[in-house]
Parts: structure tokens; C-alpha cells; sequence
């Protein structure tokens, strides 16, 4: 805050302005933004992870491991995403206490199920009653960021499946035929080749997940979302010494183009990665690059 900005009542224009923005609930807002860029770095490959064992168990010869990959594709496929964010943010937090419950607190001699009530013992609770506030925060994204990649990584799953068919059957057959075995053809021919196929899906489902980045503030995450309405809304001049009215129309406006240009800077980056993987591939990208006049 800037030394002028002592008393705000004798403040006026951009004076004024400059010493609204620049409070402490300001600074929350600004760091709300790092918070959601966090949230897509460590999402991103933990959800490709997730789709890429999901996708190499439903082609798999086992049937229960074949089993397992399909019924998680199509059951976090078939239900709402905001359903299923609302969900495992309950039962990860609760299945996670329940485990350190068992652990902790063996002698323990009443239900945990008390009608509508989870009760566990104090030392099972997460986080620990008096832990510090940047540990419950902590905590809080980590479950989100665990729930975004266990659903984002369903539909990823479904993604490179479809990838990984997509590449033609005789160059795995030729593979083996030069006595690969079926592990090396698997990551040395259907791997490398499987991307180009899935990078259009990926890159949609990449968009659609910075899209969703608001459904942190229904997980309790204080992020750009959850600032924008708190300091967006009608300020009085008995709750705070810089009052407005109501403003979430211009704070959400911000949010508009942080997205708009995000997303462009997106796009901009996966048509130079399309350029790059589909170099000298017999894909439609690749023909018509090794077509193009020199």
C-alpha cells in the first residue's frame, strides 16, 4: 500500500483506485491467479497419468484389469462433472481419515457412521485441529487436485484408447515380426506414434480443464472465483474504508479475458506442437507438409 494511502476517505479518482487495489484482500485476489495456474500445472500430467493407465488397462489381455480401465472410463464419463467434484472431495477426504483412523486409534468402540455424522478420533482428522492455516489450505487443493485428475483423467483415458487404435495395426504386426516383443512394440512403436493421434482430444480436453478451473471455489479453494465475488460485491462504508457498489460485473470481466487470453496462448502453443509431432508422419498434418512447396 502506498504511504498516501492512510486515510481513504480524503481520497478520491485514481488515488483512490490505486489504494483499493493494492490492499491485502487485493493481494489474496492477485495470488488467486498463481493458485489456478498451480492447480492446471500439477492437474495436467497427473491427469494424463491417470488417462494413460486407464487407457493401457482397457486394452488389456486380462480381462479383470480390462474390466477395471472400461468401468472407470465410462463411469466418470456418464455422470456430471460437478457431481462427481462434489463427491470425491467428500469421500477422499473421508476415506482418508478412515484409513489413519483404523491406524491411530485401534481401541476405538463406537460406530463412525453416527447417523449423518463421519466421527473419528481427534489424532485421525486431517488436517490436525491445530494445525496451521496454510496446512488446511494445503490439504483443501490437494484434494482438489486429486479430483480434478481422477475425473479429467477418465475422459484422457478414453482419449489415447482411441489413440492408441488409431495406430495402424501393421506397424505393431511388423514390430513383432522382427521378433519385438509385445512390451518393446508397446513403447517403442505404439507409444511414440499414439500422441499425434491424441493430441487433438488432448488439446480439447486441455481447454475444457482451464475451463473448469471455477468449479474450485464449490471445493472450497479461495480462488479467482471466490475473490472476485467477495470483493466484487456492494461494500458499505461501516465494513470497509473503501466503499462501492456492487462490482462483480468488472471483476468477472477481468476474470473474461485472463481466460480469453489464456486459452489463446493455449491454442498458440498446440498448433506449434501439432507442427512438431506430425513432422514426417503419415498423417493427414504430415502429408500435407511433406506436400508443401519447399
Amino acid at each position: 500500500m502506498f504511504s498516501y494511502c492512510t486515510d481513504p476517505s480524503t481520497l478520491e479518482g485514481l488515488t483512490w483506485l490505486s489504494c483499493y487495489l493494492t490492499t491485502g484482500k487485493h493481494a489474496g485476489f492477485y495470488i488467486s491467479f498463481g493458485t489456478v495456474l498451480l492447480l492446471l500445472a500439477i492437474t495436467a500430467p497427473t491427469a494424463l497419468a491417470f488417462g494413460f493407465a486407464g487407457a493401457t488397462a482397457a486394452r488389456s489381455r486380462l480381462w479383470p484389469i480390462k474390466w477395471i480401465g472400461k468401468t472407470y472410463i465410462a463411469i466418470v464419463r456418464g455422470v456430471p462433472d460437478i457431481a462427481f467434484f462434489l463427491f470425491f472431495v467428500i469421500a477422499l477426504d473421508q476415506m482418508f481419515e478412515w484409513a489413519r483412523h483404523k491406524i491411530k486409534c485401534p481401541d476405538w468402540d463406537q460406530p463412525i457412521r453416527q447417523g449423518n455424522d463421519f466421527v473419528v478420533c481427534q489424532a485421525a482428522k486431517l488436517p490436525l485441529g491445530e494445525a496451521p492455516q496454510w496446512v488446511h489450505e494445503t490439504y483443501g487443493f490437494f484434494l482438489a487436485v486429486l479430483t480434478f485428475a481422477i475425473v479429467f483423467g477418465a475422459f484422457a483415458a478414453n482419449v489415447l484408447f482411441g489413440a492408441m487404435r488409431a495406430v495402424p495395426q501393421g506397424q505393431l504386426e511388423t514390430a513383432e515380426a522382427y521378433g519385438m516383443s509385445r512390451r518393446q512394440t508397446f513403447w517403442r512403436i505404439l507409444v511414440p506414434q499414439m500422441w499425434v493421434y491424441a493430441l487433438p482430444g488432448l488439446s480439447n480436453l486441455w481447454l475444457v480443464l482451464i475451463k473448469a478451473t471455477p468449479l474450485l471455489f464449490l471445493l472450497g479453494v479461495e480462488d479467482i472465483v471466490y475473490w472476485a465475488r467477495e470483493l466484487g460485491g456492494t461494500k458499505l462504508s461501516r465494513f470497509t474504508e473503501y466503499p462501492h457498489g456492487d462490482w462483480r460485473m468488472w471483476y468477472f470481466l477481468v476474470l473474461l479475458v485472463f481466460y480469453l487470453c489464456f486459452t489463446k496462448v493455449s491454442e498458440l502453443f498446440i498448433e506449434r506442437l501439432m507442427v512438431k509431432l506430425t513432422h514426417g508422419q503419415a498423417t493427414t498434418g504430415g502429408e500435407t507438409q511433406r506436400k508443401a512447396p519447399v
